[in-house]
């Protein structure tokens, strides 16, 4: 096989990729005439300097990256942050004890003083953008084809990390076009956030699972942080001395409310799309990946939804890590038939013959269709099986966190035992197990367990699975059909571990021996199936992503030339971005006509007394009874708009992102979209894609008159 040559395109002249109305994550420095044309035609009112400046404040400098990937907006001179609930969910909970339950009952600060320091959440503001495409294709320009993953990986990282000229910034580099283009982002991070207000849950998560990803939409889906940092204004971890974040800008907050057809702007880091993805990857999504992702998701929901209506301590240890299985166990199922229902494999397989129309009697493309085939075909056969280590095996917490002692045992197993190793790879393991022991119940992992290995022997192909264990587990536990058989071992693993014996397992980590550590029953379980998968199946798996990322960096070069002149954006990686559309109703089936808000009068129609999902405070139910609304409320309703749609292009990570009007004043907070869309993360639905947004009124209205918090909604200025 020939070396991979990544051709440069100035991408800067090259516009790529016909869009539908609407489509477009686009990046905020390189906003080009005519989507800044498309922008004012739609309403904006801004100049493209007030949209992201360089050299002077722009909006760009009042949106945050908001822990690991969310985004938050500043809405006061004082470092207030607003994002979603599901966006601090963590850590409210982390916050929360069962005598202080601020998950179940809501949590607001009346002064500054009663503010909750989180330990371990950060935000991170943009300073600047660069390119350095050329800079990184130098240096894999010599690479084989079977290591340009690994290497260009390696080159990423060597060029990003902390700065050197003492400003403390962090550099990330980022791969856009499937390898043609390399941008260098630098960011200033901020440690000192704390907990400023919360709604109960039963507002946060108004309407849970049966609700999410749906339109109509009656979640308040908000919470409220704050930054610190040092009297000197450089960034801090916490400290009682540190004072508020003063920014370069803030968003005002409008109180006037969204009609049909308004203009609306979404800033944030939505975390990643595949829209350049070829036919044979949504066949692999559609026929193994998404279902079998659904199927073990449901099994681990299961296991610990059956622990948390239990007890309500073990709800709130668990609720956080509940939350984000389930949010992507629908989006998957949603995905794969939304996929089938707007049958996107023929859009994708049109799309390569147009493709090839045009690349006839160029050479550089030839049979590129045909090896992308090849490529997929050879790994198709181990791709279930994959999938079932990652989300099935490495599902149960206790195997998840056991995997970590692998580099500390490949560190005592060493020809050369180096000390210095040894001593890296156990204070990594002391790590690893804090975390671990403080989310973990037992009795939900046990169930996991017992139920990932019955799975993984009946559903992955025999040949490919780890034949020595399930010898011995049918050896020393009985008949591998039976469930009861998976039961008595997780059982075994549970009560034997030295990893869930405190006493044994510090003992263990001040004198690390490999041998007690392979007669511990979870450590060898898990290392039997990351053995027989690295060993076996990590090989095609390696040859896949490097011989897919060589044909897809030539697809995608071939792709900016042919569409050469045309609207441009790459797909999205937690890069920030913006996107622009109108608030707009819509008909997602014959005789359904959706409008495009949510009123209190729509939770009182859903309102159930303690249900799981469907509860309501009793004071919000005394407040909506009253008609005690205040200036939030929608004077063509006469009631509280709690929720609007747009036609905006987002996908996760925009979670918590600033819904902005035509002026830039904050309207709503981005949170979720809807599921006749769902297939958006490989192909954009230009007439029912609709972005779920929590309209800033309900949000003042549940801080105020729900929550006392006055003193919030006093810090900001309010555009009425």
């Amino acid at each position: 096989m020939k070396k991979i040559i990544i051709t440069l395109i100035v991408l800067f002249t090259i516009n790529s990729i016909s869009v539908k109305a609407d489509e477009g994550m686009w990046l905020v420095h390189l906003i080009g005439e005519k989507t800044y044309a498309d922008m004012t035609k739609r309403g904006l009112k801004l100049t493209k300097e007030q949209l992201y400046s360089m050299n002077s404040n722009s909006l760009k400098d009042a949106i945050v990256l908001f822990g690991g990937g969310c985004t938050a907006e500043v809405v006061s001179k004082e470092g207030l942050l607003f994002t979603n609930h599901h966006c601090g969910y963590s850590n409210i909970a982390a916050s929360s004890t069962v005598d202080h339950n601020y998950l179940k009952d809501g949590f607001w600060a009346k002064s500054k003083q009663e503010e909750i320091a989180c330990p371990g959440l950060s935000v991170q503001f943009l300073v600047k953008i660069e390119d350095v495409t050329e800079a990184v294709l130098t240096k894999i320009k010599d690479v084989k084809p079977e290591d340009i993953t690994t290497q260009l990986t390696t080159v990423l990282n060597e060029m990003s990390g902390k700065t050197s000229d003492g400003t403390g910034y962090e550099t990330r580099v980022s791969s856009f076009f499937k390898g043609n283009q390399f941008l260098k982002f630098t960011y200033q991070r901020y440690t000192d956030v704390r907990l400023v207000g919360a709604p109960p849950e039963s507002i946060g998560k108004f309407g849970g699972d049966t609700d999410n990803w749906e339109w109509p939409r009656h979640t308040g889906d908000f919470s409220i942080f704050r930054v610190y940092m040092a009297a000197d204004g450089k960034p801090s971890d916490f400290k009682a001395e540190n004072v508020p974040y003063k920014p370069k800008q803030f968003l005002q907050v409008s109180i006037k409310g969204v009609n049909d057809g308004d203009y609306a702007m979404i800033y944030g880091y939505p975390g990643g799309t595949n829209r350049y993805e070829t036919s044979h990857g949504v066949k692999l999504k559609i026929d193994i990946e998404n279902p079998n992702l659904v199927t073990l998701r449901d099994a681990r929901l299961k296991a610990m939804m059956t622990e948390m209506v239990k007890d309500p301590a073990v709800k709130i240890q668990l609720a956080s890590s509940y939350a984000g299985i389930a949010n992507y166990w629908k989006f998957f199922d949603g995905e794969t038939k939304q996929l089938i229902k707007h049958n996107v494999l023929a859009q994708k397989e049109k799309e390569e013959k147009q493709f090839e129309t045009w690349a006839k009697g160029k050479s550089e493309y030839d049979n590129l269709f045909s090896g992308i085939k090849a490529s997929y075909d050879s790994w198709r056969p181990y791709a279930k099986g994959r999938v079932y280590l990652n989300e099935g095996i490495m599902g149960s917490p206790l195997l998840a966190a056991s995997s970590s002692l692998k580099a500390l045992d490949d560190a005592l197993s060493a020809k050369e035992i180096k000390p210095e190793a040894v001593t890296k790879a156990t204070a990594a393991v002391k790590a690893s197990f804090e975390r671990f022991n403080k989310d973990e119940n037992t009795a939900s992992d046990k169930s996991i367990l017992a139920t990932v290995l019955n799975m993984y022997y009946h559903d992955v192909d025999a040949n490919q699975q780890p034949i020595e264990f399930y010898t011995k587990l049918k050896t020393s536990y009985g008949d591998l059909e039976k469930d009861e058989t998976y039961k008595k071992f997780a059982k075994d693993v549970f009560e034997k571990s030295i990893l869930l014996n405190a006493a044994r397992f510090t003992a263990f980590v001040e004198n690390p021996d490999t041998a007690i550590l392979h007669k511990d029953l979870a450590y060898s379980t898990a290392l039997a199936f990351i053995n027989n998968y690295n060993n076996n199946y990590s090989k095609f798996y390696k040859n896949f992503i490097s011989t897919n990322y060589a044909y897809g960096n030539k697809y995608l070069k071939g792709v900016l030339e042919m569409k050469k002149g045309q609207a441009l954006y790459p797909d999205a990686n937690q890069t920030m971005r913006v996107s622009f559309g109108n608030v707009k109703s819509y008909s997602p089936r014959d005789a359904v006509n959706y409008k495009e808000i949510c009123t209190l009068s729509g939770v009182m129609e859903k309102y159930t007394p303690g249900d799981y999902e469907f509860d309501a405070p009793a004071k919000l139910i005394e407040l909506i009874a009253a008609k005690d609304f205040g200036q939030y409320v929608d004077k063509k309703t006469n009631d509280i708009v709690v929720t609007f749609i747009t036609t905006n292009d987002i996908t996760g990570g925009n979670s918590g992102s600033p819904v902005l009007n035509a002026k830039g004043e904050l309207i709503g907070l981005a949170f979720d979209g809807n599921y006749e869309a769902l297939s958006h993360k490989i192909a954009f639905d230009g007439e029912l894609n609709r972005t779920i947004c929590l309209d800033v009124r309900y949000l003042l209205f549940v801080v105020d008159k729900l929550g006392g918090a006055k003193n919030i909604v006093d810090e900001l200025i309010l555009a009425k």
